[in-house]
């Protein structure tokens, strides 16, 4: 099963903080069909996390009915929900949830672990999935070794392990600048429309959102609105992405020669000098790495 639709009806979510009673969704229905990629965006609080939540099986709904595929997610009994988490539903959460002390290769591979699947088995998938997400080189790092836009491929890697028919990703370029967040929005998208995967995306990012097929607004617990891209477009940037990463480039260098300059004059000691220095080529050399990809030479 290479995607599912995702049909939601009606979903009420309601929280008691004491005597009172909130309702962070409120009637909400929305439809997505099976190989589309899909962002929600709107104003915080208004029950974007709460809706990626209850379709993650992370949290039950208070009443109507949310439709994955063949399963009526909301009738699933707790012990099923573990089974709809580790086989249908991949999750990508700005927090990256990596395990520090593993590397790349072992944190891709370990939802594969508590899946049973055979090592064989787990060492190809794995090979193939830092391929997809231009990782391979990268395999044996820790992710405090790695870039925070390759720490969230490394989670993108990880979230489609057990080849889930639907991908949900919380803010997925929230913590990362504006090229970082360019490189993991293409990637997801190349999920969704080379892998066929049904992907649904909170952002607060309109640059972000409108890479997607339809973006839904909600405010207030309820979607307000089914947008196009081109009617959340803002004026186009003029500065293209190929020179976005140049100028990335450059920026860094001239971080690494204040560095230089910091050590030499005793501002910074030889610890902070170099853990500053190593971060800093890490990213360098991840963005250089993209521009290859893009076909951009020295």
């Amino acid at each position: 099963m290479t995607s599912v639709e995702v049909t939601i009806n009606s979903l009420v979510k309601a929280y008691k903080l004491g005597r009172i009673e909130v309702q962070a969704l409120r009637g909400l229905s929305l439809k997505v069909e099976a190989g589309r990629m899909v962002s929600i965006i709107g104003p915080s609080g208004s029950g974007k996390t709460t809706l990626l939540n209850i379709l993650g099986g992370l949290d039950r709904a208070t009443a109507g009915t949310v439709t994955v595929g063949d399963t009526t997610l909301t009738e699933l009994a707790p012990s099923e929900l573990v089974g709809y988490r580790r086989d249908v539903v991949g999750h990508i959460f700005q927090a990256l949830n990596l395990i520090p002390t593993l590397t790349t290769e072992e944190n891709v591979e370990l939802p594969m672990m508590a899946a049973g699947v055979p090592r064989s088995s787990r060492l190809s998938r794995t090979k193939e999935l830092l391929s997809i997400v231009g990782l391979s080189d990268r395999q044996d790092h820790k992710p405090d070794e790695l870039s925070g836009g390759e720490q969230q491929r490394v989670a993108i890697a990880a979230a489609l392990a057990n080849d889930p028919p639907l991908l949900l990703a919380d803010e997925p370029t929230g913590e990362l600048d504006s090229v970082n967040a360019r490189m993991v929005t293409d990637f997801l998208v190349k999920v969704n429309r080379g892998l066929g995967k049904t992907v649904i995306m909170v952002t607060h990012d309109q640059n972000v959102a409108r890479v997607a097929d339809n973006i839904m607004r909600i405010e207030d617990g309820t979607i307000k609105a089914s947008l196009t891209p081109s009617q959340i477009a803002g004026p186009e940037v003029s500065t293209s992405y190929l020179d976005q990463l140049r100028k990335r480039v450059v920026e860094l260098e001239a971080q690494m020669k204040q560095l230089d300059e910091d050590f030499k004059a005793g501002r910074i000691n030889g610890d902070e000098y170099a853990e500053h220095r190593v971060r800093l080529k890490q990213i360098r050399a991840g963005i250089q790495d993209e521009l290859q990809r893009q076909g951009v030479v020295g």
